[in-house]
């Protein structure tokens, strides 16, 4: 039976001192219900990076992809579950957190000082990286689109990540992540659509009568093979990453006890839809050819489209249309850690005292992602990096640890030994895969040129 442990200290983030903070009080304010928190998972997990499924693929082949897949979902599910119980706690002992390193600070009372800006430093890092992500993505669709109605266009991939960026700007203004939800309800719409079109474009290609060849077959070096695994792993902790799940349950009104569990459900419900479908039925057609993100593979650089040009071009749509919504949810960290510094909570959310700062920063912020975005167009071998480096510690490592420290189970029961069992495997996982990644990031170095006019894979 496990016993829950009585704090043995003193909130060190007090509700008092929450109703002077202006990232609390404007950015993460609690007004919204489960589903809002469903919309906001799922976006902030089920995005574009699918597309990149049977790339990952690739380096494990049929089997070891669907175990691979398959355990990833099962932890990441079990760890956003144990860490919503610990928040629950929390919150039902005086002490509700509103953000990652507030909590793991408080939890981890023996190490609160480095812990708080450890996570604040990994937590920054997978944001402004996802916000890169995103606006690179989205100037891509924005140049496929463009090469097809005119192919001699003289237009280059920064040219139209400046455009988005131009967009993400005025979005950024929207105030607080609650506002967020009829976006992110329509994120999660626009993810089932472009996978349900790409699906189908897949099974177009492989079924016409002169299919992609299909070689399933892995490295024959054993090195290699191992290395490309560990990218692979790490690239399907990436897709399944999330790193904000205390900020989105702050979103929820409360009491917020066992309101994320029904979002969670929601959520992995589009992800058992969306993940599984695109995985087999890209690498089902594209085998060890499948690029790092199949739409790309569907419209090759020689020769036609795979599929018909009209479902092609509605699922970049979507595409484009919810790279918004994953570049905005993934900005709220950095909004609120900037309202926090910036607002006066005694003014109105639209004072100008406030209104102008909100729209100076946020602008900055957005320049300085759309500006890394254009000079480093390096997608697939950096999203290996971001999952082993970043969502590796944050979702599979630290809700275990902060569970075990909450709860305290004791150390010859279940729960203890798979927790702990976690911890173990995964952390050797992040470091192999943050070592393959960074040896696949070197090998591609030549690739590399700044400010390309192409999206290296």
């Amino acid at each position: 039976m496990e016993s829950v442990a009585e704090p043995l200290h003193m909130d060190p983030f007090p509700e008092q001192r929450r109703e002077e903070d202006a990232g609390a009080v404007f950015v993460l304010e609690s007004k919204g219900t489960w589903w809002h928190a469903g919309f906001h998972l799922t976006t902030a997990i089920v995005g574009p990076t699918i597309l990149t499924l049977p790339y990952a693929f690739r380096g494990l082949g049929w089997g070891l992809g669907f175990l691979c897949l398959t355990t990833m979902g099962l932890v990441t599910f079990y760890s956003y579950y144990l860490m919503s119980k610990v928040l629950d706690h929390c919150e039902k002992a005086g002490r509700r957190h509103i953000r990652f390193r507030e909590l793991a600070a408080d939890v981890l009372a023996f190490c609160s000082g480095w812990m708080f800006y450890f996570v604040i430093v990994i937590q920054g890092s997978i944001n402004t990286g996802v916000g890169i992500g995103a606006i690179l993505l989205g100037g891509e669709c924005l140049q496929i689109m463009y090469s097809n109605i005119f192919p001699d266009g003289s237009l280059k991939l920064y040219e139209f990540i400046a455009m988005v960026t131009a967009v993400m700007i005025i979005l950024s203004q929207l105030p607080t992540f609650h506002s967020l939800r009829h976006i992110n309800l329509a994120s999660l719409f626009l993810s089932l659509g472009y996978t349900f079109l790409v699906v189908g474009a897949c099974i177009h290609a492989g079924t016409s009568k002169n299919p992609p060849p299909r070689d399933y077959s892995l490295e024959t070096s054993e090195s290699a093979r191992v290395f490309n695994a560990f990218t692979s792993i790490s690239i399907i902790a990436a897709i399944f990453g999330n790193g904000i799940l205390p900020e989105i349950q702050a979103t929820v009104a409360p009491p917020a006890t066992g309101k994320m569990v029904k979002g969670l459900l929601m959520c992995y419900a589009v992800i058992f839809v969306t993940f599984y479908s695109a995985s087999v039925a890209g690498y089902w057609v594209f085998g060890n050819k499948s690029n790092s993100n199949i739409l790309k593979s569907l419209m090759p650089d020689e020769g036609p489209s795979l599929a018909p040009t009209w479902v092609l071009g509605l699922a970049i749509i979507f595409v484009l249309l919810q790279l918004f919504a994953i570049g905005l949810v993934y900005s709220q960290v950095a909004y609120e850690i900037m309202e926090t510094r910036s607002a006066d909570v005694n003014q109105g959310l639209f004072s100008r005292r406030n209104l102008i700062p909100r729209i100076v920063l946020r602008t900055l912020y957005m320049i300085f992602c759309g500006f890394m975005a254009a000079m480093l167009p390096f997608f697939g071998d950096i999203n290996g990096i971001v999952g082993a480096i970043g969502f590796i510690p944050l979702d599979f490592i630290l809700p275990m640890l902060l569970y075990n420290m909450t709860y305290k189970p004791p150390r010859s029961s279940f729960t203890y030994w798979i927790n702990i069992s976690i911890i173990i495997v995964f952390t050797g996982a992040g470091l192999m895969g943050t070592f393959s990644s960074i040896r696949k990031l070197i090998l591609d170095a030549y690739k590399f040129k700044l400010f390309s006019s192409d999206v290296v894979d």
